[in-house]
């Protein structure tokens, strides 16, 4: 039996745009927008050393962290956890949580995201200033 594959399914990391606005370079690379999928989306960040992605949490979707290199500290409603290269992470809907490059060196992880939220709007909550409120933020969801 033979399938045929009849959508992108491949995604280059320099193909999607950075999303800076609560800090660190982070990239969607599958999502509704960029693949048409259905059931959650991912891809990849980086943080320079002491750089933060603001603390939010997700009312719909559990996040998947897997870290690739440097050391990052993951505060899980208030409770700090230490990551390396190697361990993954999983951050249960509605908990609050707030990513640090705590290292020397530039870090590097894999993020996955599901179910997704009834709305792309609906998918983050800000619970501290986000880093660049006037940057753009790449919506994940929506239409290709």
């Amino acid at each position: 039996m033979t399938t045929e594959i009849t959508r992108t399914v491949r995604v280059h990391v320099d193909d999607v745009e950075a999303n800076t606005r609560r800090g660190g370079d982070i990239r969607t690379t599958l999502s509704p927008r960029t693949v048409g999928c259905t059931s959650g989306f991912g891809g990849v960040l980086t943080l320079e050393p002491g750089d933060f992605v603001t603390e939010h949490y997700h009312p719909y979707s559990e996040e998947f962290l897997h870290v690739v290199s440097g050391q990052l500290e993951m505060t899980m409603d208030g409770q700090p956890i230490t990551l390396g290269p190697g361990d993954s992470l999983l951050v249960p809907i509605g908990v609050r949580h707030r990513l640090v490059n705590t290292g020397t060196e530039t870090a590097q992880g894999a993020f996955h995201l599901s179910p997704l939220a009834p709305k792309p709007e609906l998918g983050h909550v800000d619970t501290e200033q986000v880093q660049r409120p006037e940057e753009h933020n790449p919506q994940v969801g929506g239409a290709r």
